[in-house]
Order: structure tokens, then C-alpha cells, then sequence
């Protein structure tokens, strides 16, 4: 049976993790609209689609290595904008502390993506 990229736990995971951000972000003030807001959620989100865009193209190590990257860019870059959030007062040191451990463990399953990219390749 084949495993689709919907069935990773590091996919799954990011998408709870966007889903997350997506709820906790509807409670930051107007202001923050075209900013803080539009810039996490698309980080956050982009980690799942840097997934299964990479997942799909498995059968070539070197991008799907690339595109585990940029999910992981995108990752670290959702830590930062949870950092402003925290530092602006718009959440909790839990929920921000909550959020950041999610994160690293999903930079944790990346990395290991990335340096064993042969794992996810169709087996002949």
C-alpha cells in the first residue's frame, strides 16, 4: 500500500499546526491584518504544501531533499512570527511555548527527511 503525503505524521502535524495558527491569529488586532496575521499563515501553511509538493516528486532525492528544506525555511519562519506575537503581547508564553515545541519537533522530522531522502522513494 502506498503512503500519500496526507498520511506523514510531519505533514499532519504542520497541518494541525496551520490550523492552529490560522484560529489563534483571528484574535489579533486589526492592525496586524496585512502583517503579522497574513505573514504567519501563510508560513505556517506553506510548511504543508512545501510537503506534499516535495512528496511528489520523491522519485528525485535531490528535490524532494529541496522542497523538505523549504518547508523547514518555512517552519523557522513561523517561529519568528510566533516570536513577534509574543513579544506584541497578541498570545501567552504557553501558547507561544506550546506552538514553538510543535515547530521543532516538525524541523526535527524535516531534517531527518532531508538527510534520508532515499527513505520515501517508491521501492521497485
Amino acid at each position: 500500500m502506498k503512503v500519500g503525503f496526507r498520511e506523514l505524521n510531519v505533514y499532519q502535524m504542520a497541518y494541525k499546526m496551520a490550523m492552529s495558527v490560522f484560529e489563534m491569529t483571528k484574535t489579533f488586532p486589526g492592525i496586524e491584518k496585512y502583517s503579522l496575521i497574513d505573514q504567519i499563515r501563510r508560513s505556517s501553511r506553506s510548511v504543508c504544501s512545501n510537503i506534499g509538493e516535495g512528496y511528489r516528486k520523491r522519485q528525485y532525492p535531490t528535490h524532494f531533499a529541496s522542497k523538505m528544506s523549504d518547508a523547514d525555511m518555512e517552519n523557522t519562519e513561523t517561529q519568528i512570527w510566533l516570536d513577534f506575537a509574543l513579544s506584541c503581547k497578541y498570545i501567552s508564553t504557553e501558547i507561544h511555548e506550546r506552538h514553538i515545541k510543535t515547530s521543532e519537533s516538525i524541523g526535527r522530522m524535516l531534517y531527518q527527511m532531508i538527510k534520508s531522502p532515499q527513505k520515501f522513494q517508491d521501492k521497485p
